[in-house]
């Protein structure tokens, strides 16, 4: 059978070897919980509690600040002995909440679940919203919001991401073994949210336990789980919709426009927990991994924990780490140190040593259309990073620079090692900083 994908997209070595075998672990508590306001895509979340509060497990301590966005919780009870800005996966230090664990991990009053045959979408939703569900692949894009469509734009597909494309990473190939009831018990709630009967869940075909765990597990439940082939970037939404179902996401719109919402494996079992258990999402599992980290591992993570604890439980670094990575090598985002604390969106931490990333002087662009072939967006990385490079804002966004996934695709490919994804991003902000000002 011929394994369905998409046009372009690269092969990089998957990496995977190194964690896809290990069992998910708990990872125990730090002395030191820091948790940020701004985990999400949308407007940060509003600070609710101050220093010297007791807080319990589950609490809120940052608000909501409008639809598109989400409360934050505390990971565990203790006593908040900060609020300050803190480093933040951004680079940048920004507002957080700082708690020193008590050891009692005791729940606040009120976490209560419900049968979600007995609610209705809009309940189901808003439990979706209060327990701050967002994105689990990265994105950390407000569940409750890709769940309320608009009227005009009816959704008869329900896509479910087990891709996981990046490599090293292994987290959801793990859930989707060992958690495998709690990710089917989601896409069902997903299912009548949504009010749709089609749910397809993708999975690429170096996962082959997880594709036999989950078409056995999906057996007269009207899920169907479509093995896809193994190429970067699968997991991205619009390529995972042309995968799955041939349609394609017309350039600057969304997937409701083609009738599909996406949402991720981990975003679904976190779903399943705020909604039949009343939980909100105050941990996620990670892969810790790469060859400057003594024994990769998948942990369940509290988030506010520091990437130091997280590589300590690891045993330790292999040596003074020259990159470390939150995410996957591909779009992940370079950290500054191991001070970083996780949250929602941290799916890997990877860890290098010198000589161990490869470098190169950049050169000139040699023409040879690498960047174009690869490409998954199908437009000219080359052309639009120039016109960037030279703050030609209007000819960048005239070949359209803001149809970029920023997959990393035509960086990793360019034998000149050019930053064209870099460049991209770059051209991408000025884009929308003319857009608000006209």
């Amino acid at each position: 059978m011929k394994l369905k994908t998409f046009p372009g997209g690269l092969h990089p070595p998957d990496n995977k070897e190194w964690s896809a075998h290990k069992a998910i672990e708990t990872c125990p508590l730090p002395a030191e919980l820091v948790i940020p306001l701004a985990q999400h895509i949308g407007a940060p979340a509003e600070l609710c509690v101050a220093k010297g509060d007791l807080v319990k497990k589950g609490q809120v301590i940052g608000t909501a600040k409008g639809f598109v966005s989400v409360p934050v919780h505390s990971s565990t009870s203790g006593e908040v002995t900060a609020v300050e800005p803190r480093p933040h996966a951004s680079g940048r230090n920004l507002p957080a909440v700082v708690i020193r664990p008590d050891g009692e991990d005791a729940w606040v009053e009120g976490i209560n679940g419900a049968d979600p045959e007995t609610l209705s979408p809009d309940a189901i939703r808003e439990r979706i919203r209060a327990a701050g569900i967002v994105g689990m692949g990265g994105a950390t894009f407000p569940a409750h919001v890709k769940l309320t469509p608009p009227e005009n734009k009816p959704i008869h597909t329900l896509v479910i991401n087990g891709v996981e494309c990046e490599p090293y990473l292994t987290a959801d190939h793990r859930l989707m073994l060992e958690e495998t009831e709690r990710v089917l018990d989601g896409i069902a709630i997903l299912k009548r949210v949504l009010g749709v009967e089609r749910a397809l869940v993708g999975i690429e075909a170096n996962k082959p336990d997880a594709i036999q765990v989950m078409t056995k597990a999906c057996v007269g439940k009207g899920i169907e789980v479509v093995p896809l082939a193994v190429k970067y970037p699968q997991g991205a939404e619009k390529q995972l919709i042309l995968a799955l179902t041939g349609r394609e996401v017309p350039s600057g719109g969304l997937p409701m426009d083609v009738g599909v919402v996406v949402q991720n494996v981990g975003t679904a079992a976190a779903v399943s927990d705020a909604v039949r258990r009343g939980l909100p999402l105050i941990e996620r599992i990670a892969t810790i991994t790469g060859p400057g980290v003594t024994t990769p591992k998948n942990l369940r993570v509290r988030v506010g924990t520091p990437l130091s604890h997280l590589v300590a439980f690891c045993g330790g670094l292999k040596g003074d780490p020259a990159k470390i990575i939150m995410g996957g090598p591909m779009m992940g985002a370079t950290q500054l140190s191991l001070e970083v604390p996780a949250t929602r969106g941290t799916s890997g931490l990877l860890l290098f040593r010198e000589g161990e990333i490869p470098l190169a002087p950049e050169g000139p662009c040699i023409r040879c259309g690498r960047c174009v072939r690869v490409c998954p967006a199908r437009i000219m990385p080359t052309t639009i990073a120039a016109y960037a490079r030279l703050d030609l804002i209007s000819e960048a966004e005239g070949f359209g620079a803001m149809d970029c996934i920023e997959c990393g695709c035509c960086t990793y490919t360019c034998p000149a090692a050019l930053p064209l994804v870099q460049a991209i991003r770059y051209g991408k902000g000025a884009i929308l900083a003319k857009r608000r000002k006209v």
